[in-house]
C-alpha cells in the first residue's frame, strides 16, 4: 500500500471521556460497523477521529480502518493510563517512546515471558518485545513539549495545592486487563522500566508497523497509579486527565 504524506491524521480514543476534548471542527461522519469516523481538524491539520472502544482488538480494528479506508499518514492515540513509575503522579502526561504488549508471550511456571506479538517461537528469531518511536520523531516531540506548561491540578481532585503536571517521554505498556494490583504494578515497572500501562496502544503500534511503519504517537495522562485503589482513582481523575491528554495530543499533532 502506497501512503502519501498529505493524508489526514488518524486520532483514536477508547472511551467518550477521552474523545470529548479533541475535535476542533467536526464535519462529516462515516459509520463502518459500530465505529463512527468523523472528519475534522486538530492542530490546523485535517484528521479523522474515532472512538474505538476499550482493549487491543477494538483499537487494532479502528487503526486498520484508519490506515486502509481513510489513508491516514500517521496515527495518534489520546487517552488515560495507570502510572507504573512511582516518580510520576496523577495528571502527569507520558508520550510513548516504546509501546509494548506486556501480556503477549509464553506462560511458564506461572510467569509470563513477554515476546513480540506474531514472532514465531523458533531458535534464532528476535522476540524482543516493543515498538520503538523513531529517534527523529522522539526528538521532535521532546522539543515540542519542552516549553509546555499544563494548568495546575485542582486541589479538590488530587489533594495537592497547585501541583502542575509534567510531560515526559517513556515506555508505555498495553494489556487486556485493567490493572488494579500493587504487586503487578511493581513487577511491570521493574521488568520493563515502564512509565504507564493501558489497554490499546501496543496493538495500534503493531498495526502501524505491519502496514508500512506508519508513524504512531501514543499520548497518555495518568488517571490513576495502577495499584490497589486504581478502580477508585480512575473515575475520580478521568475528566481532568482526559483534558490534559488532549492538550498534549494537539501539541504532538503539530509535529507529525
Amino acid at each position: 500500500m502506497t501512503r502519501t504524506t498529505v493524508g489526514p491524521l488518524g486520532i483514536l480514543s477508547a472511551i467518550p471521556e477521552e474523545f470529548a476534548h479533541l475535535d476542533e471542527a467536526a464535519g462529516e461522519t462515516q459509520c463502518i460497523g459500530a465505529l463512527r469516523f468523523t472528519h475534522g481538524v486538530i492542530a490546523s491539520r485535517p484528521a479523522v477521529f474515532v472512538e474505538c472502544g476499550i482493549g487491543k482488538v477494538n483499537a487494532a480494528i479502528a487503526a486498520t480502518l484508519l490506515l486502509t479506508r481513510f489513508e491516514c499518514r500517521a496515527l495518534l492515540f489520546c487517552g488515560v493510563a495507570g502510572g507504573l513509575d512511582p516518580s510520576y503522579g496523577v495528571g502527569d502526561v507520558v508520550i510513548a517512546t516504546r509501546n509494548l504488549q506486556h501480556d503477549y508471550g509464553m506462560l511458564i511456571a506461572g510467569t509470563i515471558h513477554t515476546s513480540q506479538p506474531g514472532v514465531p517461537v523458533r531458535p534464532g528469531l528476535d522476540r524482543t518485545p516493543g515498538y520503538e518511536l523513531p529517534q527523529h520523531l522522539a526528538a521532535a516531540l521532546a522539543a515540542a513539549v519542552s516549553d509546555m506548561r499544563l494548568p495546575p491540578l485542582p486541589a479538590a481532585v488530587t489533594g495537592d495545592i497547585g501541583r502542575s503536571p509534567r510531560v515526559a517521554l517513556g515506555t508505555i505498556l498495553s494489556g487486556d486487563t485493567f490493572l488494579n494490583c500493587e504487586t503487578t504494578r511493581v513487577r511491570l515497572h521493574t521488568t520493563f522500566d515502564a512509565a504507564a500501562v493501558e489497554m490499546e496502544g501496543g496493538a495500534v503500534a503493531q498495526v502501524c508497523h505491519r502496514l508500512g511503519d506508519v508513524p504512531f504517537i501514543n499520548v497518555r495522562c495518568l488517571s490513576d497509579l495502577a495499584g490497589a485503589s486504581s478502580h477508585l482513582d480512575f473515575r475520580t481523575f478521568l475528566p481532568v486527565a482526559a483534558q490534559l491528554a488532549a492538550a498534549v495530543t494537539r501539541r504532538a499533532a503539530a509535529v507529525v
